[in-house]
């Protein structure tokens, strides 16, 4: 019998940024597909409530802290859970931080570069770990991986006194197509998905302004805020047989926010 090609029995699925919102959302859905589960992140009691959510689904899981903007890090956590589950087949980063809002002119240098140092850097020092093993594997006769790229909406709506993270998730596009090209040879694919206004602990403080809320939610045709579920069923499909020759795209998951 041919099995469902959601079922992701068999399947390790590497999730920055796992421990809350959107990533716990993805995490949840892939576990639930019967994916083993690895989540990064950097507050502990987060991580180990994430994790004891993601076994209730009998999957195995492992939470490690990892600061990805750490490229030293980055190397020993994706070794420690290569070795712990013996390979990763598809790594979705998720992992970043919003910017302190400022015009162009008056952004600071140190604030750039810490936007850019956990966005585009560690996104960057994620991916080339993931596509090393994936690339080894291949060579080795065992062709195939997935790599997604959390980016965001303000990637393509301009949004005003946000420049540092709008060219952040940005350049992950121009990143992932670039990766979706360079790597089909290997029979990895690489796709970006772009959240619109998520409710996590990141957007918590504009979420709750009610002038924030009064002017947004207007704007988005479904009526509400995402949640991290709303991305369980995107990272399934990603993380699949579904997707395997599904390359190269921007998945915008955001209410038709954008489009309205």
């Amino acid at each position: 019998m041919t099995p469902p090609v959601f079922d992701l029995t068999g399947k390790v699925a590497l999730v920055t940024g796992g421990n809350g919102g959107i990533g716990l959302g993805m995490a949840r859905g892939l576990a639930a597909a019967g994916a083993d589960v690895v989540i990064w992140g950097g507050n502990p009691q987060k991580l180990a409530r994430a994790e004891a959510t993601l076994k209730t689904h009998g999957r195995r899981a492992l939470a490690q802290r990892c600061d990805i903007a750490d490229e030293a890090a980055v190397e020993r956590s994706f070794a420690e859970a290569v070795a712990a589950f013996g390979r990763i087949d598809a790594c979705f980063a998720n992992a970043g931080v919003g910017q302190k809002r400022a015009a162009l002119h008056e952004l600071s240098t140190a604030e750039w570069r810490r936007v850019m140092s956990v966005n585009l850097d560690g996104t960057f020092f994620t991916l080339r770990a993931a596509s090393r093993h994936m690339v080894e594997r291949a060579k080795a006769g065992d062709p195939g991986g997935r790599l997604v790229a959390v980016a965001s909406t303000a990637a393509v709506h301009g949004p005003a006194r946000a420049t540092a993270y709008a060219a952040s998730k940005g350049a992950l596009l121009a990143m992932m197509r670039s990766l979706a090209v360079e790597l089909a040879r290997h029979g990895v694919t690489a796709n970006s998905i772009l959240p619109g206004w998520i409710e996590t602990e990141m957007t918590a403080g504009r979420v709750a302004d009610p002038k924030f809320a009064g002017a947004v939610l207007p704007r988005i045709p479904l009526r509400r805020w995402g949640d991290g579920d709303d991305f369980a069923g995107i990272a399934t499909y990603l993380a699949s047989d579904a997707s395997r020759y599904h390359t190269g795209d921007a998945f915008v998951i955001d209410g038709a926010y954008t489009i309205f």
